[in-house]
């Protein structure tokens, strides 16, 4: 039986195929952050051995931000051709006459210059630096700059979903009910003279529910996080509700540390406390009850959470997740929109409900997925 070696490459078209695979994916992660001198610095000397050329570099539509090899005392007159590549609208070559060089040694006789492109805007480009541009090299050139321009065009979608997930965080916390502030403070300002200790506590607990909530950083966090905020949340409604709210949690240990979107579960949980105790007064007890369910299902997890309150008309929780902001005061389209970008469109919410039978809402989510992580 023939065994594979890792010292076996095959021929030296698949070596070269390697050597090209490889320092492309060395360059990438830089790419991937957008066009600065940083990225630039740190992607250029990947670029430079994926063309085998003696010199390359990368510009904005300003200034050279990297080069590497020989010929660097021609710095400054490379930083202006980005400009003719501008006018010209293709690739352009600078030759020796434009390129004026003292030293006879010098190897950067002439440069290839090539246009970086993302969605139709020049915003840069690849300077390739070289003793003679033959016409595969050139060729060459514009094929990495192709490559480089869909590289940057990634780091763009990436800002784009980075600021537009932002946003949608924004505006959960700015569905926080306002009357769950001051309800909570005025449940904990109840405690001060009755019961001290655990008005200190209570307003400990606050102070973190508002912390973890308007917090700046991070898409993503641990379901454990997550669900340590809905304990705080429960806390407080506990303090305010006593024992008419009755909470039961079953949390699988194996699933705590699963990477989920920030603010994905609290929503929901506000949301079936607050329908979990209207309407109450046809109930002999009056009493709302809610569960959270974690559970363990192998490559994914799964979160239940359950209340018995009023419940929805299914046609207004449709148009909700549809997008439909009118009908969506309780933040269903939110959270849903967030986990079919983060997971795709198989794992956005489920809910079942009907008017008086309460409502479910069932979140799946992966516990491994390309792109997420803390």
């Amino acid at each position: 039986m023939w065994r594979w070696r890792r010292t076996h490459l095959g021929g030296e078209a698949d070596r070269a195929a390697f050597r090209a695979l490889h320092n492309a994916s060395l360059a990438s992660p830089a790419l991937r952050e957008g066009l600065t001198s940083s990225s630039a610095e740190r992607s250029v000397k990947h670029l430079r051995a994926l063309l085998g050329t003696p010199a390359a570099g990368l510009a904005d539509t300003s200034r050279l931000l990297a080069w590497t090899g020989l010929g660097s005392h021609h710095r400054d007159q490379l930083a202006s051709t980005v400009k003719d590549v501008a006018e010209a609208g293709r690739t352009v070559i600078v030759d020796e006459r434009s390129l004026a060089c003292e030293d006879s040694a010098c190897q950067v006789r002439q440069a290839i210059v090539s246009p970086l492109v993302v969605e139709n805007t020049l915003v840069g480009a690849l300077i390739v630096g070289t003793p003679h541009p033959t016409g595969a090299l050139v060729r060459a050139a514009e094929e990495v700059a192709a490559w480089v321009s869909g590289q940057l065009e990634l780091a763009q979608l990436d800002a784009s979903r980075t600021q537009l997930m932002e946003a949608e965080v924004r505006a959960l916390r700015a569905q926080i009910s306002p009357h769950f502030i001051y309800n909570s403070l005025g449940a904990i300002a109840s405690f001060v003279r009755t019961d001290p200790d655990r008005a200190r506590e209570l307003l400990l607990e606050f102070a973190d529910f508002t912390r973890y909530s308007f917090r700046s950083h991070g898409e993503y966090t641990t379901l454990a996080e997550e669900l340590r905020s809905v304990e705080r949340y429960l806390l407080l409604e506990q303090a305010r509700f006593g024992e008419r709210l009755q909470v039961t949690l079953r949390i699988a240990p194996e699933v705590l540390p699963v990477a989920v979107p920030f603010l994905c579960i609290q929503p929901l949980v506000e949301n079936a406390v607050r329908h979990g105790l209207e309407a109450r007064a046809d109930k002999a007890d009056g009493t709302g009850r809610l569960s959270i369910v974690a559970l363990d299902l192998g490559q994914e997890c799964v979160i239940e959470v359950e209340d018995d309150g009023a419940g929805e008309d299914p046609e207004r929780v449709r148009r909700a997740l549809a997008g439909d902001t009118a009908m969506d005061s309780i933040g269903l389209g939110n959270v849903d929109a967030r986990l079919r970008n983060a997971y795709g469109d198989d794992y956005g919410l489920v809910v079942e409900t009907a008017p008086g039978a309460g409502t479910k809402v069932i979140v799946r989510v992966p516990k491994f997925a390309p792109g997420v992580v803390l």
